[in-house]
């Protein structure tokens, strides 16, 4: 005869399911930019500095460079098919 066999791919009962660990309240976080532990206030306040469209955002020049390098490129292509490829 075959006998039942327990589930072995459940987890453990004492396991806290994750639809209760999406709704709990997280009081402790961490600076995306350092990693160094933060509030929830100060965490809050930090995104909502990082979210702030007015805040003029800084590239390097050298990736200035290559964009644009690459978007005269992209019109030499449009312009002259035929020699850049």
């Amino acid at each position: 005869m075959i006998s039942a066999m327990p589930a072995l791919a459940l987890p453990p009962a004492d396991d806290i399911p994750e639809e209760i660990l999406r709704t709990a309240i997280i009081t402790e976080a961490r600076s995306p930019l350092t990693g160094e532990p933060l509030s929830a206030e100060d965490y809050a306040a930090l995104v909502e500095d990082l979210r702030d469209p007015n805040i003029p955002r800084r590239v390097s020049s050298d990736l200035t460079q290559l964009i644009y390098l690459l978007q005269l490129r992209r019109l030499g292509r449009r312009i002259l098919p035929m020699i850049i490829q």
